[in-house]
């Protein structure tokens, strides 16, 4: 069948160019050749005869070829239009892991969301001077208030603090040394110089993410099941 294609195409060239000289003079071919158009027929007729006996010749590797060519093709496709759009799918990602993990922050920007734990507390990580805190949202707290754990972490002279506020906490009135954070962040929220209290000893369980941080934010709400915060300009 190969063989047979084969001779299809040769004679069908042949014919053409026997067609051109018996429709001219005998310098048929010397004048067809100085003209551009007619340079441009020959070169048109050529290359179609010549695609169409290697597509017949090496139909079978070739249609492999091909394929393996789109594959890739498309592949790089893929990685252009999700390179072009990472920062989008980064985004959609983060709420889609926000849904699905509690506690986790989905952040955009200065905006971050936090999804409602299955206590039916905010429970979220932010980060103190660096350090990775794990925090719950309270908006009866005035403060922001850490636990000597967190306090050393985030790198606070515990071994120099005075202890003189009083707070009101689950286990009863005790007292707190005020501080200052260098720096707290939540996602892509961030503040600095956040005032905050380091509890005694064995007084506190849980971080609290009190009013002295909520209120230095542009905005913040809970709406449903999840908690909005947008940081200042």
């Amino acid at each position: 069948m190969t063989r047979r294609l084969t001779w299809v195409f040769v004679l069908g060239v042949a014919l053409s160019l026997a067609a051109l000289i018996a429709t001219n003079d005998q310098d048929a071919i010397a004048t067809l050749l100085r003209h551009d158009i007619g340079s441009l027929t020959i070169k048109i007729a050529l290359a179609i005869f010549t695609g169409g006996l290697v597509l017949v010749i090496f139909r079978d590797r070739l249609s492999k070829a091909l394929e393996a060519m789109l594959f890739w093709v498309v592949i790089g496709l893929l990685l252009v239009v999700g390179y072009s759009y990472r920062f989008e799918l980064r985004d959609a990602a983060d709420r889609v892991i926000a849904e699905l993990i509690p506690g986790h922050v989905a952040s955009r920007g200065q905006n971050a969301e936090v999804v409602r734990g299955h206590g039916g507390d905010f429970a979220l990580i932010a980060h103190i001077n660096g350090a990775r805190v794990p925090m719950v949202l309270d908006t009866g707290a005035s403060a922001v208030v850490l636990t000597q754990a967190a306090a050393k972490a985030a790198g606070l002279p515990i071994e120099v603090l005075t202890y003189t506020v009083n707070v009101d906490t689950a286990n009863g009135r005790t007292h707190a040394a005020p501080v200052t954070l260098d720096r707290l962040a939540i996602g892509g929220v961030i503040e600095r110089s956040v005032p905050a209290l380091v509890a005694q000893s064995g007084q506190l369980r849980t971080n609290l993410l009190g009013m002295s941080f909520l209120n230095r934010l542009d905005s913040w709400e809970v709406r449903g099941d999840k908690l909005r915060m947008r940081g200042t300009p």
